[in-house]
């Protein structure tokens, strides 16, 4: 019988930095590189062992099941997958304790808006307790750091450091050997009430497990990308495209069409008499004439028209006439000169 390793994603939070385009959708189903936000976020397990047996757990908002649950069935039909609805934004550790029925054994927790390279063919024979994934920064005064003694051994995580002494910033990526542990300490977080502005954060309880004598290392990333903020999406969407997702090759066959590399163009939108790229996204069904565009995604069935456009972020349904501008324009609007 196959091990199981289970693997929680909380991504019920509001999705504030995000908005409009997290009015009308989960902020892991924004666009990107021709995929959503969430499909890369189960790329990062591609590396598991097959000898493992995968659930996830989808810690998610009271309004963003159905769809989150559509996409997968749509995009990821072969995936174990359990729902777990956060009603009120307490955090992390609540999340997690919230999906506490679906937690035993072996997990990894990954936050939804950040993506990592990393190789998990090994993950099967680790043998502490638990990992945390970090990347060293210049500036880690506002992340959290792992700090690590002369053995190599994590002895604590330290929320937005005051100086640069320490610059392995944890990316939010973490494996441990027994979830019952994590909950436990969980527990223990919430009787000592250890919270951030109203809400309980995992770096607390993590320490709580190493105070109970928990022995946990680092593993260093070199590939750590955000798209919890519009610029953020906009850099992760560039380094996407720079590393395997351009398909600017067949985008160039497309007459009155100029490409420059790199681009994502799906199939199935119409592109006439534009310029595109470097670094743009188009989705399914959009419609562009006239149009120069750089530096942009342009989500699925949105249509821009005489236009010079760059550094944007357009969602879907979204219908764009007029002079140059750079937009953040979420679903279903409608803009015209």
């Amino acid at each position: 019988m196959a091990n199981t390793l289970k693997i929680a994603v909380p991504m019920a939070g509001l999705g504030s930095r995000m908005r409009p385009h997290t009015w009308s959708k989960p902020k892991p189903l924004i666009a990107i590189a021709g995929k959503t936000v969430l499909d890369y976020v189960l790329e990062q397990f591609s590396s598991l062992p097959r000898s493992l047996e995968v659930e996830y757990i989808f810690i998610i908002g009271p309004n963003q099941r159905e769809q989150v649950e559509a996409h997968m069935r749509q995009h990821h039909p072969d995936k174990k997958a359990h729902y777990v609805i956060q009603e009120v934004m307490r955090g992390q550790s609540d999340a997690l304790y919230l999906a506490r029925e679906y937690l035993h054994g072996p997990m990894l927790m990954a936050f939804s808006d950040t993506l990592i390279e990393t190789d998990l063919s090994k993950l099967d024979q680790v043998e502490e307790d638990g990992l945390a994934w970090v990347k060293p920064v210049e500036d880690p005064r506002r992340f959290g750091v792992a700090v690590v003694n002369e053995q190599g051994w994590i002895t604590r995580l330290v929320e937005k450091p005051q100086d640069f002494s320490n610059n392995l910033v944890v990316v939010g990526f973490y494996y441990f050997k027994r979830a019952e542990d994590l909950l436990a300490a969980i527990e223990e977080q919430f009787r000592r009430n250890l919270t951030l502005k109203n809400e309980f954060f995992l770096a607390d309880a993590v320490n709580i497990l190493l105070e109970k004598g928990a022995r946990m290392r680092t593993r260093q990333v070199e590939v750590w990308l955000d798209a919890g903020i519009p610029d953020a999406v906009l850099e992760t969407n560039r380094y996407l495209l720079d590393h395997g997702y351009d398909n600017s090759a067949a985008a160039a066959e497309r007459p009155q069409v100029t490409i420059i590399p790199p681009v994502f163009i799906h199939t199935e939108a119409q592109v006439r008499r534009a310029v595109i790229g470097p670094h743009v996204s188009i989705g399914k069904d959009c419609v562009l004439e006239d149009v120069v565009i750089q530096n942009s995604i342009v989500d699925e069935a949105s249509r821009l028209q005489n236009r010079v456009i760059s550094d944007s972020l357009i969602g879907r349904q979204v219908v764009v006439e007029g002079k140059p501008v750079r937009l953040n324009v979420g679903d279903n609007s409608w803009l015209k000169e």
